[in-house]
């Protein structure tokens, strides 16, 4: 068996916490069906921590301006560009997918679904008077977002990113395959 990669935490709170439970999720090499990396599977008490957390960031994040907004969005494509042959590889790896394809789908999508938010933010219509109303576009409060096993990253960006700019926290469950 190669090197495999164990993240031994989860994600919550702005933090990388221990799960409360102790099981985990191998990923798998789909090639070679050899364990290339180690997950910890997220307990319903990880879950409800993730919300409780998710509910209180809300109260800062609804509350940014839509430039502000921009900015970290634009910092993470930023991000995800700089480790584009990364996340291509190790996607690749895990779905079977020739790494041409991953640069293009797996890593780059996600890459411009981060960066196209800022022209959308500045697009959207926050308050538009319609007749003797004023309609305002405001967040709505935590998104809960499960994204498949076929296309892991580009997925979460098309549901994390149009949640973080119109000023949502979100909680992620991504596909257990």
């Amino acid at each position: 068996m190669a090197d495999i990669q164990v993240r031994d935490k989860l994600y919550i709170d702005g933090a990388w916490v221990p799960s409360t439970g102790s099981k985990t999720i191998d990923v798998i090499n789909s090639a070679t069906e050899d364990v290339m990396g180690r997950v910890p599977e997220a307990t319903a008490e990880d879950v409800d921590k993730a919300v409780q957390a998710a509910r209180r960031a809300f109260e800062t994040w609804s509350a940014t301006s839509a430039e502000e907004r921009s900015k970290y969005l634009q910092r993470i494509a930023e991000g995800l560009q700089a480790r584009t042959m990364d996340i291509a590889n190790v996607v690749a790896q895990e779905l079977g997918m020739p790494i041409n394809l991953s640069m293009i789908i797996q890593a780059g999508l996600p890459t411009v679904t981060f960066s196209s938010m800022p022209q959308l933010i500045d697009e959207i219509a926050w308050e538009e008077q319609v007749g003797n109303s004023l309609v305002v576009q405001e967040p709505i409060g935590v998104v809960g977002a499960i994204t498949p096993w076929n296309y892991p990253l580009h997925q979460i960006a098309n549901k994390v990113a149009p949640a973080l700019a119109a000023g949502c926290t979100i909680v992620l469950k991504p596909s257990e395959v």
